[in-house]
């Protein structure tokens, strides 16, 4: 039996069929849980059928993963990037078709779909440089006759939960660096992108296979929160990176924490562009409407607070209005499509309360505030003035609600901007250098993405990716992030005859 529209017909060329099995386990397709749909945010109607893995099912992929990370973490870094390196130029093969899949499936536009494959394809450029480099100090003793260095070596098994919103690039922050790093790789996607998971995973299983490795090494699963509980739980998984919603991501910390695994997370976040009265406004409008509505607003890094100078307060605001009531709402496959649908009815269900809860705080709606009606989870982009003091100020309503606010002074801004519980991305507008040192500065923004002059979203890997706070503190992606993926020793090497001890101790 074929696909129920010619349009998912394309899905064949990256492995995916109208029945699928989601779990890659030892080397084999194989899954024995319940059967899901996938369904097109844009219509809510089935795509294809996924049956899950089961908790047997992750115990089985578990068991040779733990073996097969024995062999993976002896294979010399350099070799292990030249694996990675294969794995970005399958994925580059096949990135239209991918990252089309990523908009049908979770509703991101296609420029989005395929700029998120293209993030996993440069975090595997990435990697491939960093096998070369992952260096420790050398350290100078005090004693004579001895040396002091850094040994980074891998930790073996890390767990990957993703989200709905990046449902593979966040995978690519991740998994790149974690095989580089000599570990392997078990993977949940989210559960209601399960084609992506599956898709992502054979082009990775066919690297492994055509290089006679462990298909084990990367090994994934589409489930449930069971699957994710058992992952959080596992001793044999040293790390859990998990992305996802503040108040999950506490519950996956204290299980990680209690067994003393290492946890990664990055979680909500709310954040704030600060446009001061020097601003190069156009510059500034243009940036608030993608990090507003980009993605419906469903990224993390998605700009959900707007504080205006009073003195372009009405500018700012007249020259927003009228750029989102000329804003396309529709298929995100479609030519033209600024703003998709959101991901679930959940979602468009999630707006509706939302919108309720702002009137009801004395918020007033500028433009948009109402569902689309239509087969899909189609939301109107917008934009609400209400007090910084409102209680749904605090919190992150996931989707392209824009709330609006004036300040007097920078430093009544940058303390708006810090008020909140999250603490992910921030970016402010100004030419000003003592405004722009400020706000990087200590008595700045309190986040862990601190921008001038750009949209709060679409940050570089080149970077280290991650928040403060309620945020979660994990780093992901460039800069120095490949060190949470590791276990460091410091190594002392005493090449003498004699024994001198540290602090000049004299014991005996």
């Amino acid at each position: 039996m074929g696909f129920t529209k010619k349009e998912y017909e394309f899905l064949g060329e990256i492995g995916v069929g109208p029945d699928n099995l989601g779990g890659y386990v030892d080397g084999k397709w194989k899954a024995t849980g319940p059967v899901v749909s996938s369904v097109n945010p844009s219509n809510n109607q089935e795509i294809a059928r996924v049956t899950e893995a089961s908790i047997q099912d992750y115990e089985e992929g578990m068991k040779a993963c733990n073996e097969a990370a024995k062999k993976w973490m002896s294979i010399p870094a350099p070799k292990r990037g030249e694996i990675v390196r294969q794995i970005g130029d399958a994925l580059r093969a096949k990135l239209e078709f991918l990252g089309r899949l990523v908009s049908l499936e979770m509703g991101k536009i296609l420029p989005e779909g395929i700029g998120e494959v293209q993030e996993i394809i440069d975090m595997c450029d990435y990697a491939v440089g960093l096998s070369r480099q992952l260096n420790g100090s050398i350290i100078p003793s005090e004693r004579p006759d001895h040396m002091m260095f850094e040994v980074w070596n891998p930790l073996g098994i890390v767990g990957v939960i993703t989200a709905f919103n990046f449902p593979c690039a966040v995978l690519g922050w991740n998994a790149c660096i974690a095989l580089v790093s000599g570990n392997c790789v078990v993977w949940k996607g989210a559960p209601t992108t399960p084609l992506i998971t599956i898709a992502v995973t054979k082009l990775v299983a066919e690297v492994f296979e055509k290089n006679n490795l462990p298909g084990a090494i990367f090994t994934s699963f589409c489930g449930g929160a069971e699957i994710g509980q058992a992952i959080a739980k596992d001793t044999r998984i040293a790390l859990v990176s998990f992305t996802g919603s503040s108040k999950v991501g506490s519950i996956v910390q204290k299980t990680v924490n209690e067994r003393f695994g290492k946890c990664l997370l990055e979680l909500s976040g709310n954040n704030a562009i600060i446009v001061m009265d020097d601003a190069d406004i156009d510059l500034a409008a243009r940036s608030i409407l993608f990090a507003a509505v980009g993605t419906a607003g469903q990224r993390c890094t998605t700009c959900r607070r707007l504080y205006l100078h009073e003195s372009i307060y009405q500018k700012v605001l007249d020259q927003l209005i009228g750029v989102y009531k000329q804003v396309k709402v529709g298929d995100p496959l479609e030519k033209g499509t600024l703003v998709g649908p959101v991901h679930t009815r959940a979602s468009r269900d999630n707006f509706e309360k939302g919108i309720s809860s702002i009137k009801s705080q004395g918020g007033k709606i500028l433009v948009g505030g109402s569902v689309i009606e239509s087969e899909g989870n189609f939301v109107q982009p917008t934009i609400v003035e209400i007090s910084p003091d409102a209680s749904i100020v605090k919190e992150e309503l996931f989707g392209p609600v824009l709330y609006v606010m004036k300040f007097k002074t920078l430093d009544e801004a940058i303390e708006m901007n810090n008020s909140v519980p999250q603490g992910l991305s921030s970016s402010i507008f100004t030419r000003k250098p003592e405004i722009i040192f400020k706000w990087i500065g200590p008595h700045g923004s309190d986040c862990g993405i601190v921008n001038v002059n750009i949209p709060t979203n679409g940050a570089e890997i080149g970077g280290a990716f991650g928040g403060e706070k309620a945020t979660g503190g994990g780093r992901e992606a460039g800069s120095d992030s490949w060190k949470q993926y590791m276990r460091r020793s410091t190594c002392t090497i005493n090449y003498g005859s004699e024994l001198p001890l540290a602090q000049g101790i004299n014991f005996g």
